[in-house]
């Protein structure tokens, strides 16, 4: 079954980091995600851009709205993904505890849907 990790943190704290401090946290991500891969657990992810750039859309009264900014104004921020294919619910938490983030921020684990009519 596939799980979306959800990596949340705070961008102030990236941003104020040193460039040496944000490429030893690249490494680590790069060590999650070749572990994950090496043990056919990574299905993919990616990192999102900065809060700064996000767009909001909805559309009420058939009319679309567009606000600049993300959906919510919250200090810790959805900074990126990662889809793993786990056994079970278990193993795909032991996985979410291994990334990064978990010890400045938090990583949401949620089932991907599936549909079982499609």
């Amino acid at each position: 079954m596939e799980y979306v990790a959800l990596i949340h943190a705070d961008q102030s704290v990236w941003e104020t980091m040193t460039d040496a401090e944000r490429d030893a946290a690249y490494e680590q991500y790069g060590e999650f995600a070749q572990a994950a891969r090496a043990a056919g657990v990574l299905v993919g992810g990616e990192e999102l851009a900065s809060t700064a750039s996000a767009t909001t859309v909805r559309v009420r009264d058939d009319q679309r709205l567009v606000t600049d900014g993300p959906y919510a104004e919250v200090k810790e921020a959805l900074g990126g993904f990662f889809i793993l294919d786990c056994a079970s619910f278990d193993d795909a938490l032991d996985w979410a505890a291994r990334i990064p983030a978990v010890h400045h921020g938090a990583v949401e684990v949620r089932p991907v849907h599936v549909d079982p009519e499609a």
